[in-house]
């Protein structure tokens, strides 16, 4: 089964796309886009070319947990992806991917311009990674 990670951002989304056995990171790509209409689109277009099963987004949540502040933005966001693909969005906890994703490019020469285009892709593959430990511990139907 394949599975499909977005690390959701206003300029730029993460996508990151699991092999066929569901069990680590294949593809990642970016989408550089403001604009919503056509993020939602690349994604379905993505879905549909990387024949994805499961889509998992990552969710804002503060350092205690709770709710960060564009929690709602990203809910609204799933749910239109939802009906755009008519297939469930599972929100995950992206707490510190986006650090972790700087710390990895950091440690292996990404600088400047390089790293900008690269981080949300490493970020996207951090929160299939973890989703996919999960599920390796708590298989779902």
């Amino acid at each position: 089964m394949k599975v499909l990670a977005i690390d959701y951002g206003d300029a730029r989304t993460g996508i990151a796309v699991s092999d066929l056995t569901g069990s680590i990171v294949g593809d990642t790509h970016v989408i550089h886009s403001w604009n919503r209409e056509k993020t939602l689109s690349e994604i379905q277009r993505l879905v549909r070319e990387q024949g994805a099963q499961r889509i998992v987004m990552g969710f804002p949540r503060n350092m205690d947990g709770s709710e960060g502040p564009r929690a709602e933005l990203y809910r609204a966001f799933a749910a239109d992806l939802e009906g755009l693909l008519g297939m469930p969005v599972r929100l995950w906890d992206e707490r510190r991917t986006t650090v972790e994703a700087h710390n990895i490019l950091s440690e292996t020469g990404y600088h400047g311009k390089k790293r900008k285009n690269t981080v949300d892709a490493v970020a996207a593959s951090l929160i299939l990674e973890g989703y996919l430990s999960y599920l390796r511990l708590h298989p779902e139907p």
